[in-house]
């Protein structure tokens, strides 16, 4: 890697990294809140951040933009969700390996190279390999929780493109975060109850929205200023990989060899893919 892409590649890991660490902190509020109210915490401060920073405009929008921008923020809603369902159920580096199939699946689906065909084999491999596990290490629901994530962020991936032509700089994520927050609310507040109201709780809340959503999209952002989108892909492939380190780190998760073999597999067909994408995939929030 030349130099100069060396910094922007630093912080497309850091915030690899960091939303890997959120998912995991994340998971220490399951047992006080459940995963839906954990996510509920996280969406809302996200939202709270980004429309304290970026103030959208609610006026002045055409039907199709709110249209795109409400089904923008149900599929980001649906996505954290089913994420978080997953991850009460699987290891992190599983789950993640498993949604990735959703930025995968458009980077192949957006390509004309036959090229491709072999990276779609590739992560179709490594996922029988992880489907395997079903019965044994693997809890089913958990793998369709994490592929279902994986669905919804291939449709974020899709409307974030359609947002970001309709409204400027950040103000479509920000409205989608608040629609996202007012479709989270009653399973939220249903799973955490008063628990919502603790100060730790909330104060470890903020945190996974801090790790999760703002570092990661000021990082990113950056790095892009910087480095080719097909560079940027690469780098993003490496996610299920950082996942499943953060997992046996914080997180004491193991894995089985064939699901290590399954996970290298996708970062490998998800880096090919990736690298002759004609964008990169979107960071879920």
């Amino acid at each position: 890697m030349q130099r100069n892409q060396a910094y922007p590649a630093a912080l497309v890991l850091s915030g690899t990294l960091s939303v890997q660490v959120g998912a995991a902190l994340a998971v220490g509020l399951f047992d006080e809140l459940g995963p839906a109210g954990a996510v509920f915490l996280r969406v809302i401060f996200a939202a709270a951040v980004l429309v304290a920073i970026t103030r959208p405009a609610l006026r002045g929008h055409s039907r199709y933009a709110v249209r795109t921008v409400v089904l923008f923020g149900i599929a980001l809603a649906l996505m954290n969700f089913s994420f978080y369902e997953s991850l009460d159920r699987i290891p992190l580096g599983i789950a993640v390996t498993l949604e990735f199939v959703g930025p995968l699946g458009v980077a192949i689906a957006a390509s004309r190279s036959r090229t491709d065909l072999a990276w779609a084999a590739m992560a179709a491999v490594g996922i029988v390999l992880l489907s395997g596990g079903i019965g044994g290490d693997l809890d089913a629901l958990g793998v369709i929780l994490a592929l279902t994530a994986g669905a919804f962020w291939a449709a974020y991936i899709v409307l974030a493109q359609r947002v970001g032509r309709e409204f400027p700089g950040f103000d479509g994520i920000a409205i989608a975060m608040v629609v996202s927050t007012a479709i989270l609310v009653v399973p939220g507040i249903a799973a955490g109850g008063s628990d919502l109201l603790d100060p730790e709780l909330l104060a470890a809340g903020f945190a996974v929205a801090i790790l999760s959503s703002a570092i990661p999209y000021s990082v990113e952002l950056e790095a892009l200023r910087r480095l080719a989108a097909g560079t940027f892909g690469v780098l993003m492939s490496l996610e299920p990989a950082v996942a499943a380190l953060v997992g046996f780190v914080v997180l004491e998760q193991d894995l089985a060899v064939p699901e290590i073999v399954a996970v290298g597999l996708v970062v490998a067909a998800s880096a090919g893919a990736l690298s002759t994408s004609t964008g990169p995939p979107a960071r879920d929030a």
